[in-house]
C-alpha cells in the first residue's frame, strides 16, 4: 500500500511538473512578442491593421482546434495529444524564427496555435485527472501561476532578446523549452488517460464547428468592411446546422447537455469568455502606447509590462487554495470586478499619464485576474464528470482564446476605424491614442457586464 501511495505520489509530482513547464511555454511566447512587435513590424513594414495578425493569428488557430483535439484527447489519449502539440508548437517556433516574409511568419503562427491548442486542451485535463477533488483547486491555482509566471518574464525576456539580439530569438527560445517539454514526458510521465477511448470521433461536427468558429473570427476582424458582414452572415448560418447536427449524433464534438442544466459549467465559461475578452490586448496596447509615445526601448517596456502577470503569478496559488474553501464564484467575481475597476482607470491613459499610476494599475489587474481565473477553472472543472474532462478543459480554453481572439479584434477593429491601413507613426499619433483610449472604453464595459456572469452561475458547493 506504501508503495502504491509513494507511486502516485511521483506521477502527481511528475504531472504537475509537466503541465507547468507547458503551461508557462506558450505564455511565455505570447507576452514577449509583444514587446517585439515595433521591430517585427518594422522588418517586415506591417500596418497597424497587419501587425495585430501577428497575435491573432495564432489566436484563430487556437481557438478552432480547441475542442476537436480536447475531444480527440478524451478518445485516443490526453498524454499523446499533449505530446504531440508541443512537438509542433516547438517546430513552429522555428519556423517563425527563419521567416523570411509576412505570410511565411504568419503561417508559422498559425501552426503554433494548432500546437498550443493541444496543449491547452489537454494540461488542465491531465492534471485534473491526477489529483483528487480536495487538492484541484491548489494544483489549478499552481498550473494557473505558472501560467503568469511565463507571462511575467515574457516582456522582460523578450525585451531583452529584442534589444540586444533581435526578434527572432523571442521564437528560438521556444525550441529548447519545447524539447526539454518532450524529453520529462517520455522519461517520466509513464500512464495514459483516455476516459472515453473506443468512441467515435466527430469528424463531420469538428469541421462544421471549425469553419463557423473562423468564419465568425476572420468577420469579426474584417469589420467594417462586406467581407466582414458576409463571413459573420455565413457564420450565423452554420450555427444552427452545427447544433442540428450534434443533437442527432451519438457522440458529438461538443456535449450539449454539459451546457443544459448545468449554469456552473456554462456561466463559469461565459465568465471567462468576457474576461479574457476584455483583458487580453492591455499588453498588446501599452507596448505600444510605451514604445510609440513615451518613446521606451523594448527592454525597458517589458520591465513596465512585467507588473500585471507577476501580481497573476504571486496571487493564483492562494487564490485557488481558497476556492477550495469558499465559494468559488465569489472569488472569480471580486476579481472580476477589480478587472473592470483597472480598465476605467486605462480609459484616462494620455501622453502626460505618470509611469508609477500605469505600474499600480497593471497590478491592480493583475491582481484581479488572478483572484477570477483559478477558481473559475476549480468552477468549471468541478462541474463535470471524469470522462468528460478533456472537453470541458478545451471548451474553457476555446472560451480563453476566443475572447483573446475577441479582445484583439476589437483592438484592430478600432485601429482600422480611426487609423485605417497606415503605420503608426508620429503623424498618426493623435489617432492612435483615441483608438486606444475607446478600446479601453469598450473593454471596460465589457468586464463590468461579466462580473453578473460570473455571479449568475450559482453555488458551485
Amino acid at each position: 500500500m506504501e508503495t502504491s501511495h509513494s507511486e502516485e505520489r511521483s506521477l502527481q509530482r511528475t504531472t504537475l511538473l509537466v503541465t507547468t513547464l507547458s503551461s508557462s511555454l506558450t505564455p511565455l511566447m505570447a507576452s514577449a512578442i509583444s514587446v517585439a512587435l515595433p521591430a517585427i513590424g518594422a522588418e517586415f513594414a506591417m500596418s497597424a491593421v497587419t501587425l495585430g495578425w501577428v497575435a491573432s493569428s495564432y489566436l484563430l488557430a487556437a481557438a478552432v482546434f480547441l475542442l476537436p483535439f480536447g475531444r480527440l484527447a478524451d478518445i485516443r489519449g490526453r498524454k499523446k495529444v499533449f505530446t504531440a502539440g508541443t512537438a509542433v508548437f516547438s517546430a513552429a517556433s522555428l519556423l517563425a524564427a527563419l521567416a523570411p516574409d509576412t505570410v511565411t511568419f504568419l503561417l508559422a503562427r498559425l501552426l503554433q496555435g494548432t500546437g498550443g491548442a493541444m496543449i491547452f486542451g489537454t494540461g488542465v485535463a491531465i492534471l485534473t485527472s491526477v489529483f483528487p477533488p480536495r487538492r484541484r483547486g491548489w494544483v489549478l491555482g499552481i498550473n494557473v501561476g505558472a501560467t503568469y509566471t511565463g507571462l511575467s518574464l515574457g516582456p522582460f525576456v523578450g525585451g531583452l532578446l529584442t534589444h540586444y539580439l533581435g526578434w527572432r530569438w523571442v521564437f528560438l527560445l521556444n525550441v529548447p523549452l519545447g524539447l526539454l517539454v518532450l524529453a520529462v514526458v517520455r522519461c517520466k510521465l509513464k500512464p495514459e488517460w483516455a476516459d472515453s477511448r473506443g468512441e467515435p470521433f466527430d469528424w463531420i461536427g469538428s469541421l462544421i464547428y471549425s469553419a463557423m468558429l473562423t468564419a465568425f473570427m476572420l468577420g469579426f476582424t474584417w469589420l467594417p468592411g462586406w467581407r466582414g458582414a458576409t463571413m459573420l452572415l455565413a457564420a450565423a448560418a452554420a450555427l444552427p446546422v452545427f447544433v442540428i447536427w450534434e443533437s442527432g449524433s451519438a457522440h458529438p464534438i461538443f456535449q450539449a447537455r454539459l451546457v443544459r442544466g448545468n449554469s456552473v459549467f456554462a456561466f463559469s465559461n461565459l465568465a471567462a469568455l468576457v474576461n479574457y475578452s476584455a483583458t487580453f490586448a492591455i499588453s498588446f496596447l501599452l507596448s505600444l502606447y510605451l514604445q510609440y509615445i513615451k518613446g521606451f526601448t523594448p527592454r525597458d517596456a517589458g520591465l513596465v509590462l512585467i507588473a500585471q502577470p507577476l501580481v497573476m503569478a504571486l496571487f493564483s496559488p492562494a487564490a485557488g487554495r481558497l476556492s477550495d474553501r469558499l465559494e468559488p464564484r465569489l472569488v472569480a467575481s471580486l476579481g472580476m470586478g477589480l478587472c473592470a475597476l483597472g480598465l476605467f482607470f486605462f480609459t484616462w491613459l494620455g501622453p502626460a499619464s505618470r509611469l508609477t499610476s500605469i505600474v499600480a494599475n497593471l497590478m491592480l489587474v493583475g491582481f484581479g485576474f488572478a483572484l477570477f481565473s483559478s477558481p473559475n477553472t476549480n468552477a468549471v472543472m468541478g462541474a463535470i464528470g471524469r470522462r468528460h474532462y478533456g472537453v470541458a478543459s478545451a471548451t474553457l480554453g476555446t472560451m480563453r482564446m476566443v475572447g483573446q481572439m475577441l479582445s484583439m479584434g476589437v483592438a484592430t477593429l478600432v485601429f482600422s476605424l480611426f487609423i485605417g491601413k497606415a503605420g503608426i507613426v508620429p503623424a498618426n499619433y493623435p489617432l492612435f491614442l483615441k483608438s486606444m483610449r475607446v478600446s479601453f472604453i469598450v473593454f471596460f464595459l465589457m468586464c463590468a457586464a461579466g462580473v453578473f456572469f460570473s455571479l449568475a452561475r450559482g453555488r458551485v458547493r
